[in-house]
């Protein structure tokens, strides 16, 4: 078929318009709306279908089908070629319609004379809430920009759909048809914490009425004017923040980077140009992104989409000149923020004193904007699914980040025990507050070293205000993480120097890149694999591609001259990998002392424990490593052969188990024979009764979050570690599950705080 002619897709588009501004009732202008769109698409039917509460499609208007089909005809979401459309978020154009997978055929609408079909998807900030379809009688291919039409078209048509005038908006906030009752909503922990508030939604819709541009050059000068304003915005928001050190300025480096991209302007400018004032320009380059964004299986490039809606958000904005985020607006005094996804610099614009926890529909551990709420020490609450929908302004919410949950609307008896648990958390802080002089030392004599594990130099701070020992794990590939290009060395040294500078003397264990699995560099392309985490990941990826190992290496030995270096090799499998591994840092010491550098004071190579198969050679490798730590997280995982991150394993095994702690001793004991200092680092040395147990195992050296030290030393002090030790025996040899509750018990029966 030959190209549209642009005349005719600017008419059809006035016309929708037009009808769009009419006076008449919702229903009316939609049953208007199929019948231009039919007549400027020259198709025998045109019809909509609106998302309903449960995920329903429903007829709503047609043209060319039966009329008794309209509000009768409902479809699920992944039903029929209009439920994958939905489901997909993503336009369908099918020549014959009848020889797709998803084909159904519903007697009541009489499109089987119809073959050739062509749906778009309506969306309302990346949420499908109804779709667009036009068809044939006869069999024919759509052209692109047929598709594009049909995508703009509903663009305009996602006011009319989202207004409230077709489906009440209560509908979709009731749960199974309840109503108001209090809710519970689950989601994944992106920065602990509890907090009570009212929730505030970030964004308001920005809804494009007018998508013809009838001077297309004065549209252009619109949209430069609007980028300029929103960079001098943005370079006046971040002087202003106070974060223009360490990662979080590399964080908003990148994003001003992002906002200055001309490749994203252009694709605005070029939209423009077919006839789309500058707002539907913007929304369309939007939704096209996030469309194409989604479908990237890297999690990382994925999280950056985040960052390219808050810029375009913000342009829309500037555009429209009247449109404010809640930040500019009158707010309580307890903010519970919820958005569907949040850049780094819209965080920024809201008063700290003001919010208490932030809660999203999308995000990871990586996004922007969880590393600058963990800066700010804000709880943060990710992928809470339709959290949106499910929750009223102003309503009163309570944020369990801790547990990864979300109490909507919760009853007198949630909301008195909530807040005795703040005033419990608050009197719990004081209570570490008072023994944050004192070192970890049990009641019979027993000093253990309590460490934090950091990623970015906004963590070293806390580990002078918690008073740790020092940083028992940096994790290296954090900072790589939040970068939009591979560190050079120099970039490299001068962040390590900082680490090393900042630690003030304190030990500091440096670990070399683990990335691979669930830890994607954005610009580092890695195949897809069916067991990342068990695949080609961490030392793996550095021994097969050294260059990134050595570099590394030298970025180390360069920041540590004249002082203590430590550095861990991760997922060492068995010797010969370590010493590979060791002779690339052996083959880098060569190379600095050919050039007469400033060689470290004292240095000590160690691998990381959390391949169980390395477990057996502890004695074959002692002549070559200086000390042991195990990564608990990992190791848990390979024993039990479950995946941590799994949700239908998730409480199914405890690392309070008689086999793990059976294996823990064991590793203890073979180090203290071998003379080899061991450590543990992850998520059990964070928990008081996991340490405890770990304690009582033989471990001195315990690594963790920041927040843990003071409970950690708190249970430390209350513990008299020799008869947990025999206590400990008879638990490793018991059949039980978890032995978790007994340990509960001996730990109130003893008087020890966990």
């Amino acid at each position: 078929m030959n190209a549209m002619d642009p005349g005719k897709s600017l008419r059809l588009l006035r016309k929708v318009r037009d009808v769009m501004a009419a006076s008449a009732k919702p229903q009316e202008r939609l049953d208007k709306i199929v019948r231009v769109i039919a007549s400027g698409m020259k198709a025998n039917v045109c019809s909509v279908y609106v998302m309903r509460a449960g995920n329903i499609l429903e007829l709503f208007a047609t043209r060319g089908l039966k009329r008794k089909a309209v509000h009768h005809t409902r479809l699920r979401v992944g039903e029929g070629i209009v439920g994958d459309i939905a489901a997909h978020a993503k336009p369908l154009a099918l020549a014959d319609a009848t020889t797709h997978a998803s084909y159904t055929f519903r007697p009541e609408t009489g499109e089987e004379k119809f073959f050739s079909m062509l749906g778009v998807p309506i969306l309302r900030s990346g949420n499908v809430i109804g779709v667009l379809v036009v068809q044939h009688a006869e069999k024919r291919e759509y052209i692109e920009e047929e598709t594009d039409l049909m995508q703009t078209v509903a663009m305009v048509l996602a006011e009319l759909v989202s207004s409230g005038g077709l489906v009440e908006a209560g509908e979709l906030s009731t749960v199974d048809g309840i109503g108001l009752l209090p809710l519970r909503l689950e989601g994944v922990q992106l920065n602990g914490g509890l907090a009570i508030g009212q929730a505030v939604r970030h964004q308001p819709y920005i809804f494009v009425r007018n998508p013809v541009a009838e001077d297309p050059e004065a549209e252009l000068l619109r949209l430069n004017a609007a980028l300029s304003n929103m960079h001098s915005a943005l370079e006046s928001l971040f002087s202003s923040s106070g974060l223009d050190a360490g990662e979080s300025g590399d964080i908003l480096e990148t994003y001003r980077m992002f906002a200055e991209d001309r490749g994203f302007v252009r694709r605005i400018r070029d939209v423009v140009h077919t006839g789309l004032t500058a707002e539907a320009a913007v929304q369309k380059v939007q939704e096209d992104t996030r469309v194409r964004m989604l479908q990237i299986p890297d999690p990382y490039l994925r999280e950056r989409l985040h960052d390219l809606e808050d810029l375009t958000n913000r342009l829309a904005r500037h555009l429209s000149g009247d449109v404010k985020t809640a930040a500019e607006m009158d707010l309580p005094d307890n903010v519970v923020l919820i958005a569907r996804t949040l850049g780094p610099a819209d965080l920024l614009e809201y008063d700290p004193k003001r919010l208490r926890a932030l809660v999203l529909e999308e995000g990871s551990q990586t996004s922007h904007v969880a590393i600058i709420a963990r800066d700010l020490d804000i709880p943060v609450l990710g992928r809470v699914k339709d959290v949106l929908n499910r929750i009223d302004a102003l309503e009163q919410v309570i944020v369990d980040a801790d547990n990864e949950q979300i109490i909507i609307r919760p009853g007198d008896d949630a909301l008195q025990v909530y807040k005795k648990n703040i005033r419990a958390q608050a009197q719990r802080l004081a209570g570490y507050e008072a023994i944050r002089g004192r070192s970890a030392e049990t009641r019979d004599g027993e000093k253990v070293s309590l460490n934090i594990n950091a990623g970015l130099l906004a963590d070293l701070p806390q580990m002078h205000a918690t008073r740790a020992d020092g940083i028992g794990l940096y994790r290296t590939e954090i900072p790589f993480m939040v970068r939009s290009s591979f560190p050079d060395v120099d970039a490299q040294t001068k962040l390590y120097k900082k680490v090393i500078d900042q630690s003030k003397g304190r030990s500091v264990i440096f670990r070399t890149l683990d990335i691979g699995g669930d830890k994607a560099l954005p610009y580092m392309r890695l195949e897809e694999q069916d067991n990342p985490a068990m695949g080609w990941r961490s030392i793996r990826i550095g021994l097969d591609r050294p260059a990134i190992l050595r570099q590394q290496l030298r970025a180390l030995i360069r920041a540590a001259a004249g002082r203590k270096l430590d550095v861990t090799f991760p997922m060492i499998s068995d010797v010969s990998e370590f010493l590979a591994a060791r002779a690339v840092f052996d083959l880098e010491l060569a190379r600095a002392r050919s050039r007469k550098q400033k060689l470290p004071r004292k240095i000590r190579v160690g691998s990381m424990l959390e391949v169980p198969a390395l477990a057996w050679q502890l004695p074959a490798l002692r002549p070559h490593v200086d000390f042991i730590s195990v990564g608990s997280n990992d190791l848990v995982q390979f024993l039990f052969a479950s995946d941590r991150g799994n949700p239908h394993l998730s409480g199914r095994y405890d690392p309070l188990s008689p086999s793990i702690l059976s294996f823990l001793r064991w590793v203890v004991k073979t180090c203290d024979d071998l003379d080899l200092p061991i450590s543990l680092c992850g998520e059990m040395a964070g928990r008081p009764l996991e340490a405890m147990a770990l304690v009582g195992l033989g471990f001195r050296s315990l690594s963790m979050t920041p927040s843990a030290i003071g409970p950690v030393k708190y249970m430390v002090l209350t513990l008299e570690e020799e008869p947990l030790r025999d206590y400990l025996d008879i638990l490793c040899g018991l059949s039980d599950h978890s032995v978790r509750d007994k340990l509960s018990i001996y730990a109130r029966d003893h008087g020890i705080t966990v």
